[in-house]
């Protein structure tokens, strides 16, 4: 479709009438040569001598090339356009970040496939995780994943395939044998300040207690309540056990309440899967859309044709009065 993107612009189109119309006319004084017959000449050629003023005129053909000519040149001062089929673009609204326990306590197999078979916990989780990431398409995905210590496994991206594959390729014991959730925290919250985007979301899966941290988690959620981030907990193991083989579950429900968040507790596969099918549904996906419509710039042809119009009457012009000039020294 073709679109104006300066349609004013044709008001410009009878500046040349209103020109010839109210401004003066043009004078020019020229040499001559004053003739005592000249009353004769001009009988014998058989024209009306004027006043001293010299009148051109312009034959239909030229008035129809210089109209043409202006009428293009207005056109393309309007920026002539054509116009596309309209893209949806969606950006990311929303940054998430997944913080996953990889201490060596995720090597146990106490959790139960729905088949009852016994299955490892971290394995558990990343199938969940990894169903989790492929449905949230529209937010960006980051990965933390920490032992003794934090790391970012994947800053943020859109790409959430890559996202997948690398969690697949995550293995307990990676990151240290201990469990630091503070340190999670932190530096999930460092991740987050290169991040422009308003709502931040962290979901924090441990099967374990806090004993390697330089930070309190608790102490870490009050920051990042203060940095407007939401934390969601989930906990995964024996709450009866001892050592590092215990999960901490107040130390996690208190995590999410300071974050503004909720705490979720899972003894088998299908559990997690449900926690995460909730955190789906309470966080759906959110995405920013804009349109853009592809715009061709026609306006260079039109000044083209405005040339080349221009060229042909000048040429012509010259032509037409070269023969009416030898025409006339013929006579």
């Amino acid at each position: 479709m073709l679109s104006f993107a300066l349609p004013w612009a044709f008001a410009l189109l009878p500046l040349p009438l209103l020109i010839w119309k109210f401004a003066a006319p043009r004078k020019e004084r020229a040499a001559a040569v004053r003739v005592p017959f000249f009353a004769e000449m001009t009988e014998a050629l058989g024209t009306v001598p004027s006043n001293g003023a010299i009148v051109r005129r312009r034959g239909a053909w030229q008035m129809l090339c210089v109209t043409l000519c202006w009428v293009c040149v207005v056109a393309g001062l309007a920026r002539p356009e054509m116009l596309g089929e309209p893209i949806v673009i969606e950006k990311a609204a929303r940054d998430l970040i997944l913080a996953v326990d990889i201490s060596g306590s995720m090597d146990e197999r106490d959790l139960k496939t729905p088949e009852g078979q016994p299955l490892q916990r971290l394995d558990a989780v990343k199938s969940v995780i990894n169903d989790f990431i492929a449905n949230r398409e529209g937010d960006r995905i980051a990965l933390i994943v920490f032992g003794s210590s934090a790391y970012l496994q994947t800053p943020f991206t859109e790409d959430l395939t890559s996202a997948a594959e690398l969690m697949d390729q995550t293995e307990v014991g990676m990151a240290g044998p201990h469990t630091a959730i503070g340190d999670a925290i932190g530096l999930s919250l460092r991740t987050f300040e290169a991040s422009e985007i308003d709502q931040k979301l962290l979901i924090l899966l441990s099967d374990g207690a806090d004993t390697n941290s330089r930070m309190s988690p608790l102490n870490a959620a009050e920051i990042a309540a203060e940095k407007g981030v939401t934390i969601y907990t989930i906990g995964v193991g024996d709450a009866n056990g001892t050592g590092e083989q215990r999960v901490d579950l107040d130390a996690l429900e208190g995590i999410a309440k300071r974050a503004s968040g909720q705490f979720y507790f899972a003894d088998d596969a299908e559990g997690l899967a449900q926690i995460y099918a909730e955190i789906d549904a309470l966080n759906p996906r959110v995405v920013d859309t804009s349109t853009f419509q592809p715009r061709d710039p026609m306006g260079f042809l039109l000044f083209a044709l405005a040339t080349v119009l221009g060229l042909v009457g000048l040429y012509l012009g010259t032509f037409l009065t070269r023969q009416s000039a030898q025409r006339t020294r013929n006579v």
